[in-house]
């Protein structure tokens, strides 16, 4: 199986420090993903690694063949993953806008009938919690259900080191079995609906709306013409 991290900063200046404090906590999920589940392929999803026009164009509005390459590539990876980890700061009790950005890009049939965790932290002491609420429904309608256990990193700088290493003044084991509860989910999850996409094409059997927005719109209830 396949899991991609999804890093939801792009900020490299203070305040508030450290900079780019999300990519310690992905680095410390890849990590952790590693070691409990070796025959799982992690990466990082960096959004700097992916530049965005100016003007929002998701890859969805783009001719077959016909998007920029950094989102072709990245649509690529999000359809082959069979799960998500979406590790986000928190802006205004709302998920990072730098990652809600990168995933607008994208539609919902890459993410759908797979599952995802959420991951988010702070520089001081909720840990991002009130955008982790937010997380739930945005995920929710891209497809990739969030398993029940999330992760909620305080004082972030305090428990990991730039590499993603724990700080040697933690916890290791408590803080190990922390992010446990909810990797262990994705991955029993990522079996499960791996397996059953095996069996039945989610994607035959509830075909995305492609055409138009209409498509989504209830029946209006008019029998006249029938």
């Amino acid at each position: 199986m396949n899991f991609l991290i999804f890093l939801g900063s792009v900020r490299d200046s203070t305040p508030p420090k450290p900079a780019r404090l999300g990519e310690r906590v992905a680095l410390a999920c890849e990590r952790y993903l590693q070691a409990a589940f070796p025959d799982i392929t992690v990466e990082i999803i960096d959004p700097l690694d992916y530049p965005l026009g100016p003007v929002f164009k998701p890859h969805f509005a783009y001719a077959k063949g016909k998007a920029p390459e950094p989102l072709e590539r990245l649509a690529n990876k999000i359809a082959q993953a069979d799960g998500y980890v979406m590790v986000s700061p928190e802006y205004n009790h709302a998920m990072s806008p730098a990652l809600m950005d990168l995933l607008n890009h994208f539609g919902s049939s890459l993410f759908s009938f797979k599952p995802s965790s959420i991951v988010t932290y702070s520089a001081g002491q909720w840990g991002g919690m009130r955008a982790a609420i937010n997380m739930r429904t945005f995920l929710a309608e891209l497809g990739c259900l969030s398993v029940s256990a999330m992760i909620h990193i305080p004082k972030a700088q305090e428990v990991f080191d730039e590499q993603g290493h724990f700080l040697p003044t933690v916890n290791t084991e408590d803080w190990q079995s922390y992010l446990a509860r909810s990797f262990l989910q994705l991955q029993w999850w990522a079996m499960a609906t791996q397996s059953q996409r095996q069996i039945i094409n989610p994607l035959e059997m509830t075909p995305p709306f492609l055409t138009t927005p209409t498509q989504r719109n209830a029946p209006n209830g008019d029998t006249s013409d029938r």
